[in-house]
């Protein structure tokens, strides 16, 4: 069943199509990569289901019902930049967000951040940009959520927090959920996808199970993320 579907979306700057007619599904139980080069419109459609981009024009459906603003109550977004504050400490933040965000789960949040060494002591500002990564996954997982929109998570991440990340994150897969990744570094999160959705100019590209285009394709996905992209 599908958690949330987007038909004939449409976002439009002035000069600019950041989204065109954009139609796709995000299946609740899978964990989808969302693929394409900068520019794309990835970020774009991940910050309008979060709520914090209006839509030119289009339906955004949840669960069979069309929804507006509060469509953003049954997702969790994680931008690529910090979103943190540098002076709070890890405890602080946690507290933060359970202040602001209705059903966090805080147990769930101390096992996640216990488990990817993180001390609670320690302020945001002192982090390196891989503990940074791993604090905001673990941040917007521990959110009660339907579908998690994680955005370049591991931009800049050294190889170790890399692996924490993706270890979280498909630990994290359930039944009861959507997981959306968008990321450049195809090759390190295409072993944890279930789906591959293909974005480009504002168009959807290709969408598929990513077994199924392995086998038809006869190559690995990050090869055909290479095909697909070779020109642009």
């Amino acid at each position: 069943m599908s958690t949330v579907e987007v038909k004939n979306l449409n976002k439009k700057y002035i000069f600019v199509k950041a989204l065109e007619d954009f139609s796709v599904s995000f299946d609740k139980g899978k964990i989808i990569g969302l693929l394409g080069p900068n520019g794309s419109g990835k970020t774009t459609l991940m910050r309008i289901l979060s709520g914090l981009l209006q839509k030119t024009s289009g339906e955004i459906i949840f669960e069979n019902e069309l929804k507006g603003t509060a469509l953003k109550k049954a997702v969790a977004y994680m931008p690529t930049e910090s979103h943190l504050f540098d002076y709070l400490t890890i405890k602080e933040t946690i507290n933060y967000f359970d202040d602001f965000y209705e059903g966090f789960d805080r147990d769930k949040v101390h096992g996640i951040i216990a488990s990817l060494d993180l001390p609670l002591s320690s302020k945001v500002k002192t982090l390196s940009t891989g503990q940074l990564g791993r604090l905001k996954v673990a941040l917007t997982i521990s959110r009660k959520a339907e579908l998690y929109l994680i955005d370049e998570p591991l931009n800049g991440i050294d190889p170790i927090s890399r692996d924490m990340i993706l270890d979280v994150l498909r630990e994290q897969s359930s039944k009861d959920k959507c997981i959306v990744i968008s990321s450049h570094l195809v090759h390190e999160f295409e072993n944890i996808i279930d789906e591959v959705i293909f974005i480009r100019n504002g168009h959807l590209e290709l969408k598929g199970n990513v077994n199924v285009l392995r086998e038809e394709r006869n190559m690995s996905i990050h090869d055909l993320y290479k095909e697909i992209y070779r020109y642009d």
